[in-house]
């Protein structure tokens, strides 16, 4: 089934209206879920000491979460479109508390490697919430609320950096994730209190519902939004699961705490995802894009010629992160504008490339971390955003 996007968009005029409240709630229980997918990054270099593995290997369990979560998103959260929203993402936030246990137990690195997939299997609630606080909120103020969510993301993304690396160094890396799974009960606490019920008049088999993702690949919108915004990812993740290695060499010699703080510097470009919504529903949301494009790729260019400096890094992380916060906010904004009851499998297949293009940086980054270090990185981050560009201005996808 194709559809044209419109400019506003629909809301279901059934459903209750979205209190400023519960969009709050649901920002800081989004971020406190997507959180669980980047605790490992800071904490690599301690995991290779513990378990006596190459940068290789252990630069592989950040690619596998993401890879996991691309899965989760393409298999799980399609079904938000069919089941009743609240409860899915209740149980969700139940079995993610499970995972996390699991790998706080981990006794080598096939087993951490696994629990890590099965972790990022699990952790769609974020993925689930967006869409539903899409359909209800207002159709004029669904890129105000869909950026304020996302700012809450954002700010799990870069804190979860910060609060890793202190509990590694204050107790092991091991506490960080008995916490996460504390952490994931007290918001499904949290959200079954808050949460309005949500109906689905979707009448379908699951294998009838991921077959119906097949068609709406076909949607130009859908397939620039994916394609820019995976790239985009694949660079920021490229940097921040080499960072902790860049760090850990002269002239730094910081340790996971240090590494955890520059997620404390990127909270600056994350809170501006409310003013990109603002601004994506005021003005063009592909050429708001388009700007978030560029500031990644300055931030690289920083990267590449002064990284080496402490002053330099902070302020390439600021841009880093005000640019990846920017394209993702304005693409979930353009694919928003679609009906409503798409809304859940449109949000699967985009952030399935999204997190296939963070698996990508990942293990590129790792790779050219291992071959030639820094600038290796910086080269293969702008590589992707070089191929955004290409895709996010290609008739091709938009015809």
């Amino acid at each position: 089934m194709l559809v044209k996007a419109s400019e506003k968009g629909s809301r279901t005029t059934n459903q209750p209206r979205l209190q400023k409240h519960t969009v709050l709630i649901m920002a800081v229980t989004s971020g406190t879920a997507v959180a669980n997918l980047y605790y490992n990054q800071p904490l690599l270099a301690v995991i290779q000491e513990q378990f006596q593995v190459s940068n290789h290997v252990v630069g592989f369990i950040p690619t596998l979460t993401q890879i996991g979560y691309a899965l989760g998103i393409l298999l799980i959260v399609p079904l938000g479109d069919l089941l009743e929203r609240r409860r899915l993402i209740i149980c969700m936030y139940f079995v993610t508390a499970l995972a996390l246990a699991a790998l706080a137990l981990s006794s080598n690195i096939t087993w951490l490697q696994i629990t890590s997939l099965i972790i990022g299997i699990t952790t769609v609630v974020a993925q689930l919430i967006i869409p539903l606080a899409a359909q209800l909120a207002e159709p004029h103020e669904r890129g105000k609320v869909v950026g304020t969510i996302m700012s809450g993301l954002f700010i799990g993304i870069l804190l979860a950096r910060t609060v890793s690396g202190f509990v590694a160094a204050s107790f092991n890396w091991r506490a960080v994730y008995w916490l996460a799974s504390v952490l994931m009960l007290g918001s499904a606490a949290i959200l079954s209190k808050s949460l309005p019920k949500s109906r689905s008049s979707l009448q379908m088999t699951y294998p009838e519902l991921m077959g119906s993702l097949f068609p709406l690949i076909q949607q130009p919108v859908l397939r620039q939004a994916a394609l820019s915004g995976a790239m985009s990812f694949g660079a920021f993740s490229a940097f921040w699961s080499t960072l902790v290695f860049l760090l850990a060499q002269p002239p730094y010699h910081y340790g996971s705490e240090v590494t955890g703080l520059f997620g404390l510097v990127g909270v600056a470009g994350a809170i501006a995802a409310p003013i990109v919504g603002k601004l994506a529903d005021r003005s063009s949301p592909k050429r708001v894009v388009g700007i978030g494009l560029l500031i990644t790729t300055t931030s690289f260019i920083v990267f590449w010629i002064f990284g080496h400096q402490i002053s330099a890094l902070i302020i390439g992380v600021i841009l880093l992160d005000l640019g990846v916060q920017t394209t993702q906010v304005s693409n979930q904004a353009r694919i928003y504008s679609l009906p409503v009851e798409l809304h859940s499998r449109l949000n699967a297949l985009y952030v399935s490339f999204y997190f296939i293009g963070g698996a990508l940086g990942s293990y590129l980054g790792a790779y050219a971390w291992s071959v030639w270090k820094w600038q290796g990185v910086c080269i293969a981050a702008l590589i992707m955003l070089a191929i955004g560009f290409t895709t996010f201005y290609s008739k091709q996808l938009i015809d």
